[in-house]
């Protein structure tokens, strides 16, 4: 019985590590993006809370909310992706990498959490319609639009790659969004004097911004749960490691995503004469790489160890 391991490298230069050419690039690119969008939206949250209050308007109190939370969660995306970075241990052979998908859960749950708050004051404010201060309203809601125009431009080129990233990106889209319906409601309010807008306005954001942020806790879970990649199909696994000259049948084949752009593989080959054991490893890992599997930890037997392996498989 032969066991291979092929120890997936980092591109991070100071540790020796790569994650795939997106991933490397979130990384890279990210860290000023980040610092410079929470410095804007803390000092957003200061003018939405304060005006809110002072124009009696829930959507700008949504508005800081949300923006928040995004201050949060850009210090928290920002702080995870530094920790991923660090060299693994002995008791942490794959370092911190899975805190990258721990932050996008939280990212994304926390999303969920205040669309939920949003959604209920809203409902308030339908049977109990308070009046609204319509031009102070449009003038700080387009001061929010503006800001966060600003920070989604500068995390939009580096929001692919990573659960983690784009999470964050996604708090600070959701504010845009936001920020943009409450401009469109206090337009409304500031020329018809109709006060549901304000309700309607935050209700129509949540709608959108629920959409992503469910995408993204169910994303999360599913590698959590080490469930195989949507982008990978076990059953074409199956068949192109069958497919190699030698290999007889295969078992116990598990493939799943260690963080964002790690995709990892382990299985057992049944491959008689062990003659042919170092050519097949050498056809199975270039399959699994053509396959965007980058780290593969392949068990030739010489004899089907299915029977003594039963407890593996519940």
């Amino acid at each position: 019985m032969t066991e291979d391991r092929n120890h997936h490298r980092y591109d991070h230069e100071e540790h020796g590590h790569r994650h795939g050419p997106g991933h490397v690039h979130a990384l890279a690119g990210f860290g000023r993006a980040f610092a410079v969008a929470a410095a804007l939206n803390l000092g957003l949250v200061a003018v939405q809370v304060v005006y809110g209050v002072i124009a009696n308007s829930m959507a700008l109190l949504a508005d800081a909310g949300h923006v928040l939370t995004d201050a949060g969660a850009l210090g928290l995306s920002l702080f995870v992706a530094w920790l991923a970075r660090q060299p693994g241990s002995a008791a942490k052979t794959f370092g911190y990498l899975r805190w990258e998908i721990l932050a996008a859960l939280i990212n994304g749950a926390a999303l969920l959490l205040i669309s939920a708050w949003i959604v209920v004051e809203a409902m308030m404010r339908f049977r109990h319609p308070e009046p609204v201060a319509g031009g102070l309203m449009l003038g700080v809601a387009l001061l929010g639009f503006f800001v966060n125009a600003i920070a989604v431009w500068l995390l939009h080129g580096v929001r692919e790659g990573s659960l983690n990233v784009r999470g964050a990106y996604l708090h600070v889209l959701g504010d845009m969004l936001a920020s943009g319906g409450t401009v469109v409601a206090a337009m409304i309010i500031r020329f018809s004097g109709w006060l549901d807008a304000d309700p309607i306005a935050s209700l129509v954001t949540t709608v959108l911004i629920v959409v992503g942020a469910w995408t993204l806790v169910r994303e999360a879970v599913d590698v959590l749960l080490e469930a195989a990649p949507a982008h990978i199909a076990l059953d074409t696994v199956r068949k192109r490691l069958e497919s190699i000259r030698f290999v007889e049948s295969i078992h116990d084949l598990h493939v799943w995503t260690v963080t964002s752009g790690m995709v990892a593989m382990s299985v057992h080959a049944v491959v008689r004469d062990s003659v042919n054991h170092q050519t097949v490893l050498e056809q199975a890992h270039d399959v699994c790489l053509d396959m965007g599997i980058q780290h593969s930890t392949i068990q030739l037997e010489c004899e089907d160890m299915g029977d003594r392996e039963l407890h593996l498989h519940p």
